[in-house]
Formats: structure tokens, C-alpha cells, sequence
């Protein structure tokens, strides 16, 4: 499995999808992104994005990238189709948000993660979650070369070393460090409630205006998770 990416793949185009599309152009590599309305809905975006960027179908954007970010919500997931991300990392982007997917009974009891019902869907792929715990504006706003002063860290979490050092050279690229977190059924600490979850990157109390957050801010933050 190689760690270097030219392509990235986009399966939803919200907020965060768009903005990782954008970190992803400003650091060089080509976008191929999808959402469910289709992909003449993605004119203007694409436009925005400039000529690295292209929309197609969300099967597409799947066999066209060398990772493949998902980023839809986690009632949505089983709509998609396993095939064309066999022997992909796939970066799952997904909270669980009870008011909107409904209520998952093994999620409310604390039996897995979202991320692991992904994985468990996705049979065929490595799944790694990454970007779910950080504000859309902030994600846009802290990204920074290696070396800088102000680096922020983002949590990954997977039960593949190679796919998660595939996301590690991903978020590298794109101006961020990384915190190792563990496995998927760890991926919890870092998920809505928990302290990882928005405030590491919050400068004041809500998630709008942005701070860097380095990686030992970030690790004490998951260290302090509680279920």
C-alpha cells in the first residue's frame, strides 16, 4: 500500500468534504468529488476549486482516488456501494448524531463506533477515521507547512498500520500533523461529547474562531475521555 497520494477521492461534498477538497487542490493534488444529488449539482464548487478538481459519481470519485475520503452522514453509509473501494483506504470523516441517523442501539450502548460499523460495511476497504473532530472553518484555517510553529495535530484512528500511515502522509501534505489514537473501537474519544471533539482547535466557547492545537494539546485531550 503506498503512502504517497496524487488523487483523493471525495464521497460527499459538505462542509468538511468541501473544505479537505480544498486543502487537497492548495496542496497540489487532483480532486474527484461526488455527492448524492448528482454531479451537475457540483458546478459551482468545482469552479471554485479550480482545474484540479472535477465532479463525478460518488462510484467515480471511489475508483479514482488514491484514498478515498467519506464524508456523508453515518445513516447514509450502508447506501454505499462496497465494490469500488475494495483495497482502498478510505478516510471516514462520520459522528454519530442520534437526532439525525436515528437511534443505533449498539452505539448508544457502547458496543462499537461508527467508524467500525463503516469498517464492517466496507469489508474490503481500511478504514481510518480522521477529520471528524475538527470545526469545517477551523479544518480551512490551521492547515500549516511541516516545521511551523502553530502545526496542528488531528486524530487518526484505524485497525490498519499501513492505512494509517497512509492518512498520516495525507494529512502531512496537506498541512497537518498527526496523533495516533489507536483503533476504531478506541475512535470514541475523540467523537461528539468528548473533550478531543472541537475544543483542542477552539479559541473561544463555541468551535467558529480557530486556535492551533499541537499534538501533546491533543493527547491530553483524548487522554481525558471518559465513556
Amino acid at each position: 500500500m503506498s503512502s504517497t497520494t496524487h488523487t483523493v477521492g471525495i464521497i460527499g461534498a459538505g462542509r468538511i468534504g468541501s473544505a479537505v477538497a480544498q486543502l487537497a487542490v492548495d496542496a497540489g493534488l487532483d480532486v474527484v468529488i461526488a455527492n448524492s444529488r448528482g454531479p451537475e449539482t457540483l458546478t459551482e464548487l468545482v469552479s471554485t476549486l479550480g482545474p484540479r478538481a472535477r465532479a463525478a459519481s460518488a462510484g467515480e470519485a471511489a475508483r479514482a482516488g488514491d484514498v478515498v475520503v467519506l464524508t456523508i452522514p453515518l445513516k447514509n453509509t450502508t447506501d454505499v456501494d462496497p465494490a469500488p473501494l475494495a483495497g482502498k483506504v478510505v478516510l471516514d470523516t462520520g459522528n454519530y448524531y442520534p437526532q439525525r441517523d436515528g437511534q443505533v442501539a449498539v452505539l448508544d450502548d457502547g458496543s462499537t463506533t461508527s467508524s467500525a460499523l463503516t469498517q464492517q460495511h466496507l469489508a474490503d476497504s481500511s478504514v481510518v477515521k480522521v477529520f471528524n473532530n475538527i470545526y469545517s472553518e477551523s479544518l480551512r484555517s490551521l492547515a500549516r507547512p511541516s516545521g511551523d510553529a502553530e502545526r496542528t495535530a488531528l486524530t487518526v484512528f484505524g485497525d490498519d498500520d499501513d492505512a494509517k500511515a497512509v492518512a498520516v502522509a495525507f494529512l502531512d501534505v496537506i498541512g497537518y500533523d498527526a496523533v495516533d489514537g489507536g483503533d476504531l473501537a478506541g475512535s470514541w474519544r475523540a467523537e461528539p461529547g468528548r473533550p478531543a471533539y472541537g475544543w483542542p482547535y477552539a479559541a473561544g466557547d463555541d468551535f467558529t474562531t480557530a486556535r492551533p492545537a499541537g499534538a501533546d494539546a491533543v493527547r491530553e485531550a483524548l487522554a481525558r475521555a471518559e465513556r
